[in-house]
């Protein structure tokens, strides 16, 4: 395959992000900001998280396309879209780990769901995520930001600054950040549970991260060991699992 260019890597990945972004943002956002007391227009309001998402976004993307190649993490699809390599080539081996890996984050959602507290059963009916949002920022923006580039971050500091960038990094050292990325992840949905209008109880934080940590550990696992977009594929088919089981 023909080396793609870190920029063009990047600018790539960013531009697909940003579909997710921008979906999220002109959906969701306002029903956040519904009834909410803001001291500027809702207009400015959705425009300024348009802005930030899109240069959190533009920062994973830099730092994914920077970084991977050195630690053994790709986007193997959308490199050979860029280089015109074989796509066909390229998705084939990722395909049936990421639809099966969707499918088991899928299952633990249901579970998950069936646990939730019921604060949070309450609160969820009232906001319409459209499965638009769902698929696109859900399965491809979040990948984005933080597998590909908060796990691989990671990763490369670990290899950087323990194996002296000596060899490929070790599998512990993945391991590692597989788990801290996804527990971040967790991490990174309390403050949509807030906005929701829901009390971080004990129960609710528990819910929130064991709900979002474990699928986050199936989706690096996935990024690890087929490519970033089995990720996106693993992350989507969980997100469809849902939809098609009704659930919220």
């Amino acid at each position: 395959m023909i080396q793609v260019s870190k920029l063009r890597l990047s600018a790539a990945l960013w531009a697909v992000g940003m579909l997710g972004v921008v979906v999220l943002t002109l959906t969701v956002i306002p029903q956040l900001l519904h009834g909410a007391q803001t001291p500027v227009p809702q207009s400015v309001a959705v425009t300024a998280s348009l802005i930030q998402s899109g240069l959190f976004l533009a920062l994973a993307a830099w730092l994914g396309a920077a970084l991977s190649r050195s630690v053994g993490l790709r986007a193997p699809v959308t490199e050979a879209v860029l280089s015109g390599s074989s796509v066909w080539r390229a998705a084939k081996p990722q395909l049936l780990p990421g639809a099966l890996i969707g499918l088991v984050a899928g299952a633990v959602l249901l579970i998950a769901g069936q646990a939730a507290p019921l604060e949070v059963q309450s609160a969820a009916p009232a906001f319409n995520i459209p499965v638009s949002a769902r698929l696109l920022y859900g399965g491809i923006t979040e990948e984005i930001l933080m597998r590909w580039g908060l796990m691989t971050l990671i990763v490369w500091l670990a290899w950087r600054l323990f194996q002296r960038r000596n060899g490929a990094p070790a599998p512990r050292y993945v391991v590692a950040a597989i788990f801290v990325a996804a527990l971040l992840f967790g991490v990174g949905h309390l403050p949509a549970a807030t906005a929701m209008g829901i009390n971080l109880t004990p129960s609710v934080v528990t819910y929130v991260l064991v709900s979002n940590t474990i699928p986050g550990v199936l989706f690096g696992f996935s990024y690890w060991r087929w490519g970033l977009e089995s990720a996106f594929l693993a992350h989507a088919t969980a997100h469809v699992v849902v939809i098609v089981a009704g659930a919220t």
